[in-house]
């Protein structure tokens, strides 16, 4: 006979108790505790399950030397920028973790991925949410050649386990995990419960079969992967698909990665038969426009290097407090930058509102951007224009001073490739991080202050 158990669950960090609390005691999370009732398996429940975890064991972990060198080759994806920003292709065994907003792109990523990695490996798409012949629709629209992509329209995780046995695939693709269900448990697909079940035990299949996992989770509303943080430190890689649905471009960033660097970037383009590589992006994010309040700057993610345009708007307030918005830039960044040239340059920027945007929707977090932003404000405020083929390199202080950044080489060569003649930088970088640079190919303007710069762009002296 069955007996169920009622147990209380935090539907945000998975943390589990016998009493319902308004506010979950773990995370801290209002609202986010739900009841799920668990029942005992039933005996043949029970015997599958048993005959599942004696098949995943008949391999015995071997201990095995370190200096002894374990060879493998990565799985290309067929995407250069896919395989940039896993480390230069998919480790075998390894699990990975592909998240987004709805409609995004994740799930035309990756079946066309799957295409091209079937044409030389073994790859399994198990579909969750769609039924194969909706697969097979999208498949024939982003396809126009043979492949050996094979397909299965599952749920049941039991079924799913043991399909990966008998196929036995190189590379297998679970879209998604929040519609598979482990009928063990008695809670709904995509509760916590069941992507920390279901997660587990495809992890511990693909560990002990040395199978590539690719999983799509779902977003929430705030932007996280949805379900428990267990998840993310379960698989290997966090791979977050990123864009605007209205636009064209989308963009794979690394967030975690075990076998790479991580803030890695991919960017792709979506178009009607699926999703192109862009190989350059610089591209994309200059805008080439000859006005007051644009500045250009090379921001780094992970070992690529960007070109970006920042634009700036200083406008007179006619409130007491002026209005303060940055897109692309983190707020806090700004507020600081704007006090600084209000207290060490004289501006009356108290009395004006600041608008600040990073042209083609990328987002710019590194203090590398502070000089670009302080120069853009300046631009906009004294209505002067930026002189062109020039870009701006460096992290400002409180006082006013200019400090080197990380990666200073990379990113004026970055300068050199687009055309770029004058690059400002900060004086404190030393000679061997601009060894590499030759001086013929851009001309270099080493500042101290903000106020140096100001005059040496500009023409401005600071009041």
């Amino acid at each position: 006979m069955n007996r169920s158990v009622s147990i209380f669950v935090c539907q945000s960090c998975g943390a589990e108790t016998r009493q319902f609390f308004g506010r979950c005691s773990n995370c801290g999370e209002w609202n986010s505790i739900v009841e799920e009732i668990r029942s005992k398996s039933s005996a043949s429940s029970r015997k599958k399950r048993t005959q599942i975890d004696q098949k995943s064991s008949s391999h015995r972990s071997e201990i095995i030397s370190l200096e002894k060198e374990q060879s493998f080759k990565r799985i290309s994806t067929g995407y250069q920028e896919f395989d940039r920003v896993l480390g230069g292709g998919i480790v075998p065994g390894s699990l990975i973790l592909v998240g987004g907003d709805p409609g995004i792109g994740k799930s035309t990523l990756l079946l066309k991925s799957a295409t091209n990695m079937a044409l030389s490996n073994r790859i399994l798409y198990i579909t969750a949410e769609e039924s194969a012949h909706q697969v097979r629709i999208r498949w024939k629209r982003i396809n126009h050649g043979e492949s050996k992509l094979h397909l299965l329209s599952e749920t049941d995780l039991e079924e799913i386990i043991e399909e990966l046995y008998q196929f036995n695939p190189e590379v297998v693709i679970i879209d998604s995990i929040q519609a598979l269900n482990n009928e063990n448990l008695t809670s709904a697909p995509g509760s916590v419960a069941q992507v920390r079940e279901c997660s587990a035990c495809l992890q511990k299949v693909a560990k002990k079969r040395n199978i590539a996992l690719l999983i799509v989770g779902h977003v929430t509303k705030e932007g996280a992967l949805a379900g428990p943080k267990v998840l993310e430190h379960l698989v290997d890689a966090v791979l977050t698909f990123e864009g605007d649905r209205l636009g064209s471009h989308r963009l794979l960033r690394a967030i975690k990665n075990r076998y790479g660097a991580t803030n890695e970037l991919g960017v792709f383009e979506m178009q009607g038969d699926g999703l192109l590589e862009v190989q350059n992006p610089s591209e994309l994010f200059l805008s080439n426009e000859s006005a007051s309040g644009i500045a250009t700057i090379v921001a780094c993610e992970g070992s690529r290097s960007i070109a970006v345009d920042l634009q700036a708007l200083i406008n007179p307030s006619t409130y007491a407090t002026p209005k303060r918005t940055a897109t692309g830039v983190e707020t806090n960044r700004l507020h600081q930058i704007l006090a600084v040239l209000e207290k060490h340059i004289g501006l009356t920027l108290s009395r004006h509102d600041c608008y600040l945007a990073v042209a083609g929707g990328l987002a710019v977090d590194e203090p590398a951007a502070d000089l670009g932003i302080a120069m853009a404000i300046v631009s906009s405020f004294k209505n002067i224009e930026i002189p062109k083929k020039t870009i701006l390199i460096g992290e400002i202080g409180l006082g006013g001073q200019l400090r080197p950044v990380k990666q200073i080489s990379q990113r004026i060569q970055e300068a050199i490739r687009l055309g770029f003649e004058i690059a400002v930088v900060p004086e404190g970088i030393s000679s061997n991080e601009l060894k590499s640079i030759k001086t013929k190919d851009i001309q270099l303007i080493k500042v101290s202050t903000i106020q140096d710069s100001l005059f040496e762009v500009l023409g401005l002296k600071s009041n």
